[in-house]
């Protein structure tokens, strides 16, 4: 059964997972999927769980034992391998143009220069294989700061887009988005709105109100789609074509 920390944790990436899970569903049996940055395997083991065979490209030691341990967990250790190197070699460490899909969550904005990270994860990709990119949020950056009460940090954050912000990451807006996966040679299918309303939810409503996380998952599933929503959004999550 679903702890409590393990169901809020789920209402962070459960739009994400989703969309993940429809692609790999439309697309055949067993697939090649290439996890660049997926660190302890939260995504790539349920991947492996569908069937699907899974590479994980991480700089970290750590989180590569962490997810052997987790793979033999789950009993998919023979679907899933960890390759320990980043974003900028990942094209001497896996096969070139043999992913079915690419997962690069969380790891765009703090590559020094975004455009030639896609053109290197485009590679990976066989023709029409997809890429999942998921990137921190300009606008929601800018309202976190200012919230948590640091408004210089929030004033930096505003002037300073799409270049390296105050904690050396990018953040992007969904135009950048859009913008980038086109010079890459992408088609976008799909953009979607992450983490709406999951961050600025207090964690103790959700422990004291009966049914609020899934209240709270359902609303995050709701506005996801909806485009007037991607300015409030913390993450983007974009689904896009080679």
């Amino acid at each position: 059964m679903e702890r409590p920390l393990e169901r809020r944790a789920a209402t962070r990436t459960a739009v994400v997972w989703e969309a993940c899970r429809r692609r790999l569903e439309s697309g055949g049996a067993t697939q090649t999927v290439v996890d660049v940055g997926g660190g302890t395997g939260g995504f790539a083991v349920r991947v492996a769980e569908l069937g699907h065979r899974v590479t994980v490209v991480d700089p970290s030691p750590d989180a590569l034992a962490a997810l052997d341990r987790r793979a033999r967990e789950h009993d998919v250790a023979e679907l899933v391998s960890g390759v320990q190197g980043d974003l900028a070699g990942v094209a001497e460490l896996v096969p070139v143009g043999a992913a079915d899909l690419v997962l690069c969550h969380g790891v765009l904005g703090l590559v020094e220069d975004p455009p030639d990270a896609l053109a290197v994860l485009a590679a990976l990709l066989r023709p029409r294989g997809s890429l999942s990119l998921l990137v921190g949020q300009h606008h929601a950056a800018v309202v976190g700061r200012a919230m948590a009460g640091h408004f210089a940090e929030a004033r930096a954050l505003l002037d300073e887009s799409p270049a390296p912000t105050v904690d050396h990451e990018r953040r992007f807006t969904a135009d950048e988005v859009r913008t980038l996966l086109r010079d890459a040679g992408f088609a976008l299918d799909q953009l979607h709105a992450v983490r709406v309303f999951t961050d600025l939810v207090p964690s103790a409503l959700l422990d004291l109100e009966p049914g609020a996380v899934d209240g709270l998952l359902e609303l995050e599933r709701a506005v996801a789609d909806r485009p007037e929503y991607l300015t409030l959004a913390a993450q983007l999550h974009a689904l896009a074509r080679r």
